[in-house]
């Protein structure tokens, strides 16, 4: 019976603690606006900071976007170089080797 309570009592403070962090104001937690406000509102930060804050906020979404932007133009290429060799019947690595050595010329 020990065991069953000692079960019991494990399994309610797991949920507990689920709950706990569902609802707690961790910014890992927050996966909506609401609870992003929620997060930075628990900060209590002054304007300044939050200003310096929203400043670094926008310059890594800038270089995340770029990053993804440079990501899909090189995927792009990838596409387009398959298609190429398959034009041609050349292997991917055949078709690079060429457009490498038609540079260098």
């Amino acid at each position: 019976m020990s065991k069953d309570l000692d079960l019991q009592s494990a399994i309610a403070a797991l949920d507990e603690y689920g709950y706990e962090k569902k609802h707690s104001t961790d910014l890992e937690q927050a996966r909506n606006k609401p609870q992003m406000i929620r997060y930075l509102k628990s900060l209590d930060y002054s304007l300044k900071r939050m200003q310096l804050l929203q400043e670094a906020v926008e310059d890594v979404v800038a270089e995340m976007q770029h990053q993804q932007i440079k990501n899909e133009k090189v995927q792009t290429f990838k596409s387009k170089v398959i298609n190429l060799s398959k034009e041609l019947n050349m292997s991917y690595d055949e078709v690079l080797t060429y457009m490498a050595s038609s540079k260098a010329k």
